[in-house]
């Protein structure tokens, strides 16, 4: 592949959260998940083990448990948050029935601790060492996935969840005590078309050999497109349907 065509690939890779409800191939499932088998894990220990949900139930039920653990988090910040925060806490979405929840299909990533047994000794002694490398393993894995389905011009979503969610999961699904949660990826269609991307510059983030202190951002600059990307992101997070 030309760098060319992988970069384009790259930048047609974003985070989509309105699907359309026609059904994904069975075939580019296993392509997504093919893609992922061959991701680099420390040590070769290959961690990951990948969950397709299809069922209605099972995906009602995981989206029942998000709706739940949301509420929660709503009626909390509602004491806390800025004045841009109530204002989208106050308007409901602007397309209910068009969000993650549409999409045909979610796949959920999962590390078997147990693979830990394969890193060297001075690793598996390490207790703060051992789980970032098998969650790096599992990042390479699931970034493999979003751009394998990219590839065939389908919509992804990185889904994290909280305890609570994963806890539900694991009585659904049967899933080992073992096996740890990582991550959950919806797949479908695009319902709409997505923003072009907000990047920092270039010279901003690139630092060749010795640097000082004029060569990084203030904090002044953090700040500013930190509030930035967050009225991008939110605005992207609460966007309806295009009708165009």
């Amino acid at each position: 592949m030309e760098y060319d065509n992988f970069l384009n690939l790259v930048k047609n890779r974003r985070s989509i959260r309105r699907f359309k409800t026609d059904p994904v191939p069975d075939e580019y499932i296993e392509k997504i998940i093919e893609a992922a088998r061959w991701a680099p894990s420390g040590y070769n220990t290959q961690p990951w083990e990948f969950f397709v949900i299809k069922d209605k139930k099972l995906k009602d039920t995981i989206v029942q448990s998000f709706d739940l653990h949301n509420s929660l988090l709503s009626r909390a910040e509602l004491f806390h948050c800025s004045p841009e925060r109530l204002k989208i806490l106050a308007n409901p979405w602007c397309d209910e029935d068009m969000d993650f929840r549409a999409a045909p299909v979610f796949i959920i990533l999962y590390a078997d601790s147990r693979a830990k047994i394969g890193l060297p000794d001075m690793g598996k002694m390490d207790p703060a060492k051992t789980p970032l490398v098998i969650k790096n393993s599992l990042a390479c894995a699931f970034v493999y996935m979003l751009l394998a389905a990219t590839s065939m011009g389908l919509a992804t979503q990185w889904l994290g969840g909280s305890p609570e969610i994963y806890s539900t999961l694991k009585s659904f699904l049967n899933i080992p005590e073992e096996f740890e949660p990582f991550a959950i990826m919806p797949v479908g269609y695009p319902a709409y078309k997505a923003r072009p991307k907000l990047l920092r510059l270039k010279q901003k983030m690139v630092h060749y050999d010795y640097c000082g202190k004029t060569d990084f951002r203030t904090e002044q600059e953090v700040n500013a497109f930190a509030r930035k990307t967050w009225i991008w992101t939110t605005a992207n997070h609460w966007r309806g349907i295009d009708r165009t």
